[in-house]
């Protein structure tokens, strides 16, 4: 399938595996490039030293492009940009943070900017900022996450509509079925992360992944919206968080009840009660650890059978 995103990316499937922190390494991105999709490495868990061994080995494993995924509030945020044009890093995905900052000082360098937004408000700035393509992610999502907890069903058209350039939709989206309805909204490709944390090459702790397919309907909440939203496994953890939100606790509170590591500790370390357990709602329907390439290649086959199967209706 040629489109305006695998050709922008020069890839083979419009599939893309979210940058997750903690969660993919150089060997999922890796994986998955090699698999026809565009593999992302995770730098918001990674020391600039850690993130550079990543590239190189990510360089070594695969001659398929890949990205890196930059959140912007990172502490060490102009180390990891020098490293990632030192390393000639070919696509970057920025998240958390105002695209202008850095967008032309990448594509100075020659790297294709993508920028994750959860409204068409941002997403339009995004396209005045000149980045190349918007990732559209919906409240369904893991990772950091819009206030305005717009579903995915709803954003991806209003985004749509509001800007040219290439879109990508995220958001609860961890199947073939989920893939063609994003198209239909509008989107050109989709963003992928709670179904590859359960993969057999995320550097997720074991403990975690096997917590993810036990997952039921509701186990997961949006949560620390005072802070960066995200959505979190109903835990011991999470409980303190939701007394903590119920008394109406301060973003100082919350911050100190946070503490500094608890990402680290649940999903790298497996700690399932006092980590912090990020992950989507489409994680309800995950049941199997499976290879990277294995799960690309499931999501395309099931997005090709729909797509057929849906013709044959009308």
């Amino acid at each position: 399938m040629q489109n305006r995103i695998t050709q922008l990316f020069k890839i083979e499937y419009p599939i893309i595996q979210a940058g997750m922190i903690w969660c993919s390494g150089w060997e999922l991105a890796s994986a998955v490039s090699n698999a026809g999709g565009l593999g992302i490495i995770g730098a918001g868990s990674m020391y600039p030293s850690i993130l550079k061994e990543q590239i190189q080995k990510c360089k070594q494993a695969t001659d398929k492009p890949f990205a890196v995924n930059l959140p912007l509030l990172y502490p060490d945020i102009e180390k990891h940009v020098q490293i990632i044009i030192e390393e000639k890093v070919p696509i970057v995905f920025t998240s958390a943070g105002n695209p202008k900052t850095w967008t032309s000082i990448l594509k100075a360098e020659g790297i294709t900017v993508v920028h994750v937004v959860s409204s068409a408000k941002f997403a339009l700035k995004c396209q005045e900022a000149g980045v190349d393509a918007v990732v559209a992610e919906g409240f369904e999502a893991g990772g950091h996450n819009g206030r305005e907890e717009t579903t995915t069903l709803c954003l991806i058209p209003l985004v749509r509509a509001s800007i040219q350039i290439p879109l990508i939709a995220a958001g609860g989206i961890g199947s073939g079925m989920a893939m063609l309805a994003a198209f239909a909204l509008g989107a050109e490709a989709v963003q992928i992360g709670s179904r590859f944390v359960a993969s057999i090459e995320s550097s997720a702790h074991q403990h975690f992944k096997e917590k993810i397919i036990e997952l039921k309907e509701g186990d997961t909440q949006l949560s620390l919206k005072e802070l960066t939203p995200v959505r979190l496994v109903k835990n011991k953890f999470y409980e303190q968080v939701a007394a903590a939100e119920e008394r109406g606790a301060s973003k100082e509170a919350l911050e100190t009840l946070l503490g500094h590591g608890r990402a680290k500790k649940g999903m790298f370390e497996g700690d399932l009660e006092e980590g912090e357990l990020e992950i989507g709602q489409v994680s309800s329907s995950i049941r199997e650890i499976l290879p990277a390439g294995q799960i690309l290649q499931q999501i395309w086959n099931e997005f090709l059978k729909a797509k057929v199967e849906l013709s044959l209706l009308f």
